[in-house]
């Protein structure tokens, strides 16, 4: 009975993990790039934080990290490309949790890796699906879903 009631509703799930996990990356990149936001940074804070973790190039890599995740977030949010976007996002997330959240253990009250995997495992959903098939825009540009 669900099936039926629900049946018509097919394919609007991805709409939402697109909404989510864009809108999230989005907001974070914006900070790292303007500095503006709740998750307000800028390239500069980004890269002084990449160097206390002893990444080498950090301004090269905090300007690497705000592109992909504004824009990553931004395709992402109006399934444009969406496939490529989210693998460059999965990669974007797991090297946050591995270097920064994975050793303060799984709670994000201790700055844990809770969110991070759930971020992780959206984007790659978002790789293995694609856009899905509500309000896609590669679908009205290019008249296919990548």
């Amino acid at each position: 009975m669900l099936n039926k009631l629900l049946g018509k509703y097919a394919g609007w799930h991805l709409l939402f993990l697109r909404l989510g996990i864009g809108l999230i990356f989005f907001v974070h990149g914006l900070g790292k790039l303007f500095n503006v936001g709740p998750a307000a940074a800028g390239i500069s804070g980004v890269a002084g934080f990449f160097v206390s973790l002893g990444i080498p190039a950090a301004m090269f890599f905090a300007w690497v990290v705000a592109l992909v995740e504004t824009f990553g977030g931004l395709f992402v949010l109006l399934g444009l490309f969406v496939r490529y976007s989210a693998i460059f996002l999965a990669v974007d997330i797991a090297v946050a949790m591995f270097l920064v959240h994975l050793p303060n253990g799984f709670s994000i009250l201790n700055g844990g890796y809770e969110f991070t995997l759930l971020l992780l495992l959206g984007a790659i959903s978002l790789f293995f699906s694609g856009a899905g098939g509500k309000w896609v825009l590669e679908k009205a540009l290019f008249k296919k879903v990548f």
